[in-house]
């Protein structure tokens, strides 16, 4: 499929039939989200795959009982650093060096740009990491539909209450969106057939 062919086909699947996705299509969506662009090429982020069935259970009425979080074959958590440090710039810079084979002096004015934004605010910063979870979010639901597996992307959630439950705190981290992968129930879900709708792209589009 065309990626735009594979964009039409996909929609956001309201339900699912628990169908287990295969292992190296799995692989093909978590390798193109490990590959999504981020500012500086920090990731400020993690990834947390589910698929214990017992904590998507758990996971359900925090997500407001949405029936995709248990009908998926996997929930992707996407949850931003809560706070930059030296710590977390020093780690990113000595793999570069390492990666790129370079002295690690060289790379001095990247550490010292990063380490301008700690002049930010925690909550400012917080803010930068979770907008680049959207990004790898929207890499994610493209990689699923050129592998033709369903997607939800999903805000209604209690980010508090998944943190807890996933000990997020503990890793330095907060939750900002999870991505339901799986296939579509056509029996059930009601959006299935609907044709898909997208504002005219004279409207969309403007040109200067």
């Amino acid at each position: 499929m065309s990626i735009t062919a594979a964009l039409q086909w996909r929609y956001a699947a309201k339900r699912m039939n628990g169908t287990k996705i295969p292992e190296s299509k799995m692989d093909v969506i978590l390798d193109a989200i490990a590959l999504a662009p981020s500012s500086f090429g920090l990731q400020p982020y993690s990834v947390l795959i589910v698929e214990n069935k017992e904590l998507l259970e758990k996971i359900k009425p925090i997500a407001y009982s949405q029936p995709q979080i248990t009908e998926a074959s996997a929930l992707v958590v996407f949850a931003a650093w809560d706070k930059l440090t030296k710590e977390r710039i020093g780690i990113y810079v000595n793999q570069i060096a390492q990666e790129r084979g370079i002295a690690l002096e060289t790379l001095a004015p990247v550490r010292e740009q990063l380490e301008s934004q700690l002049a930010n605010s925690d909550a400012d910063n917080f803010n930068w990491h979770a907008k680049q979870t959207y990004i790898a979010l929207a890499i994610g639901l493209v990689a699923a539909a050129e592998q033709k597996v369903d997607s939800t992307p999903m805000e209604g959630f209690n980010s508090l209450l998944l943190d807890d439950l996933l000990q997020l705190q503990e890793r330095g981290l907060r939750s900002t969106v999870i991505m339901a992968l799986g296939y579509r129930d056509v029996k059930n879900d009601y959006l299935v057939n609907l044709k898909k709708i997208r504002r005219p792209k004279d409207a969309l589009f403007i040109h200067l």
